[in-house]
């Protein structure tokens, strides 16, 4: 007999993205002269669950413990103790000993600071892929898994038409993200599925969950969407909204990334030859294409990429399509945008 079908679905999810990470390795150098000792076997590779404890991190942390070893893969875990609730220091070992009787190895926790900017929600993301970048870079890690489901991913993209931040918002996490160090670091395999199979699946495994609290406090947005904002819009809307939601996003991203490759191949092409931005050659472009260019210039000029939002775009923008000798332009980051002379320029003030 098999096992239950949530087991199954949560699994086959892992073992998806781990085939990918293991395609994704570079390959082994071949040897250009007969060896003179036996080998030195190549280290299998590491790949980290980060784990709250929860019914979407901990079936994750369970599925990941099964497949790893059949494809010779190393399999560890780290839990993040943010130390925003009493206690959390203990809740974070315990997740440690979950993870560790799951079989696995490495198994730790990782305590941070939590600071204040972007409010409470993204100051503790912030601090926790911050953590979790630290150590994979320590631990060797080619991946770190991440319970991000289907509900998860609907929630985004409402956070995302809430703020007016444009397509990119919209498409929500993608399945493989990273940094500029290590691009496909993070994966994400429960995006098409929904949080209640995560959780069967942690019951008919006798998995011991931990609810997080502030996954249920009104004080937080994301919670307030979750517990009011959908179950609304289901009740208005029908059943399917979540669904509709998630793949809503999968077509926004898809458009955001087409757009993005069409703004790189233009951005060489609207600056002169010291390489400052031609207002005339920007006009000709697309609307969106252009503000690509102009979010990109600013980025590299010092604005953070997470506090520069589609007003201060709009505000460059007009530099270009509405000129009326403004004056410049001030970004965050201490960056400054003016027009000179048919010339936008983009520098820190």
């Amino acid at each position: 007999m098999g096992p239950h079908p949530a087991v199954a679905a949560i699994r086959l999810a892992v073992r998806r993205v781990l085939h990918d990470i293991l395609n994704a390795q570079p390959a082994s150098p071949v040897p250009t002269a007969p060896p003179t000792a036996s080998p030195t076997p190549p280290e299998r590779p590491l790949v980290l669950v980060a784990c709250s404890g929860g019914a979407d991190s901990m079936a994750l942390a369970s599925a990941l413990a099964f497949e790893a070893p059949k494809l010779g893969i190393r399999a560890g875990g780290i839990t993040v103790d943010h130390g925003l609730q009493s206690g959390s220091d203990t809740r974070a070992e315990d997740v440690v000993l979950r993870l560790t009787a799951l079989g696995l190895a490495p198994a730790e926790s990782v305590a941070v600071r939590v600071g204040r900017e972007g409010g409470p929600e993204a100051a503790a993301r912030d601090a926790r892929y911050a953590a979790l970048d630290a150590a994979a870079e320590r631990l060797g890690a080619s991946a770190v898994l991440l319970g991000h489901t289907r509900d998860d991913q609907a929630e985004t993209v409402l956070l995302g038409l809430a703020r007016g931040s444009g397509i990119r918002s919209l498409s929500g996490m993608a399945a493989v993200s990273g940094g500029p160090g290590a691009p496909g670091r993070y994966r994400r395999p429960f995006l098409h599925l929904d949080r209640q199979t995560a959780r069967k699946a942690c019951l008919v495994q006798h998995l011991p969950v931990w609810d997080d609290p502030h996954n249920t406090d009104p004080a937080y947005t994301r919670s307030r969407l979750r517990h009011e904002g959908l179950p609304a819009l289901e009740k208005a809307l029908g059943k399917g909204v979540v669904e509709a939601l998630a793949r809503t996003a999968q077509l926004s991203r898809d458009d955001a990334d087409a757009l993005d490759a069409w703004a790189a191949q233009a951005a060489e092409s609207v600056c002169d030859a010291a390489g400052l931005l031609e207002c005339a050659k920007l006009y000709a472009l697309p609307p969106a294409v252009r503000r690509r260019i102009l979010r990109r210039a600013a980025i590299e000029a010092g604005a953070p990429a997470g506090a520069l939002f589609a007003r201060h775009i709009e505000e460059v923008d007009r530099l270009i399509t509405g000129w009326r000798g403004q004056g410049e332009i001030n970004l965050p980051g201490k960056v400054v945008a003016q027009r000179q002379g048919g010339r936008l320029v983009i520098r820190q003030g």
